[in-house]
């Protein structure tokens, strides 16, 4: 009996190996097709901290924006309150100007009356002779003197002497002298108070005249009451800066120096500095007449002071050079 053989299975057959190859090119095939897509997009990376930094930035400069407009509008109104208070200031100068002016009026109406009594007269102050004379018929000039002192001038200027001894002796019978001077013109173009330095009563006006009415005369000797500039008893500067700032070929002027002694240097270098600022004309007239009282407060034990004898003495030729007159009273009040 024969031996049936078994038939012998071959592990790696050819089919095996087939499959083994088309794995093999699956995996492969798979591995190319994994390496040919586009490389993932990588995400910003933020780091911690970094939003927050960019958000106060902007709030930042959007502050600095509000901040320069709010600086821009403080200066604008700043501006403005500047010129509302220059405006302010302009409108109370008005006010206080009229409020004068309205002041002036009432004292105007208040003195008319006076006024009226004294333009019906049409005569200024006469002494007893000129009654006398007139009593008799005889006429007189209208630019006669009175007193000694001729009235002819159409604007006044007053230089005073503001020093001690006329504050403490003579203040009162200054201020009352000046108003009978001032009464010897019923109406002049002008008037002007300086001092004996050249300081004058009212800076206001400053280098212009003083109109002259009945409530401007009143202010003015209101104003002297309390008058205190300093004074170095000498008239010489008072007068100069009078004529330098009035003196005029058109303008009749008088200046009426009231005074009580002279302390300066030299009597002729103070007359040779009047004629040489105010000379005369061909006819022999100066710009401005010089007129002086003299007062007596220097007088000491029956007798009077140097510096007094030397006022009377400087006056009274200056006067005389310059077409006026020197009246020296005997007592003061």
């Amino acid at each position: 009996m024969a031996i049936k053989r078994r038939h012998e299975v071959a592990v790696f057959s050819m089919s095996f190996i087939d499959c083994i190859c088309c794995g093999f090119g699956a995996m492969i095939l798979l591995l190319v097709l994994s390496q040919s897509k586009p490389p993932p997009v990588s995400m910003p990376v933020i780091e911690p901290g970094q939003g927050q930094s960019e958000e106060l930035r902007l709030l930042g400069e959007k502050t600095a924006g509000e901040l320069k407009g709010l600086e821009e509008s403080l200066a604008s109104s700043r501006d403005r309150q500047k010129e509302a208070e220059r405006e302010l200031v302009r409108l109370r100068v008005m006010a206080d100007s009229l409020e004068n002016k309205t002041r002036d009026a009432e004292k105007d109406t208040q003195a008319a009356a006076t006024i009226e009594r004294q333009l019906a007269a049409a005569k200024q102050r006469l002494t007893e002779e000129m009654r006398r004379l007139q009593a008799q018929g005889v006429k007189t000039r209208p630019n006669a003197p009175v007193g000694g002192i001729p009235v002819d001038s159409e604007y006044i200027i007053f230089v005073i002497d503001t020093s001690g001894s006329m504050q403490r002796y003579a203040w009162n019978s200054m201020l009352k002298t000046m108003v009978e001077v001032l009464d010897l013109y019923p109406k002049v173009k002008g008037l002007q108070v300086m001092s004996d330095e050249g300081a004058y009563l009212f800076s206001s006006y400053r280098g212009q005249w003083i109109p002259d009415t009945p409530g401007r005369r009143k202010a003015v000797i209101d104003a002297i009451r309390h008058w205190a500039p300093f004074s170095d008893s000498s008239p010489v500067e008072g007068i100069e800066a009078a004529i330098r700032a009035f003196a005029a070929p058109d303008k009749k002027i008088s200046i009426y120096v009231l005074g009580d002694d002279f302390t300066g240097a030299s009597a002729a270098a103070a007359l040779q500095r009047i004629r040489r600022i105010n000379p005369k004309d061909a006819r022999g007239v100066p710009r401005a007449r010089i007129h002086a009282i003299g007062f007596p407060t220097q007088q000491m034990g029956g007798g009077v002071t140097p510096t007094g004898v030397r006022f009377a003495n400087l006056m009274r030729i200056m006067c005389r050079e310059n077409g006026g007159a020197f009246v020296g009273l005997t007592r003061s009040g």
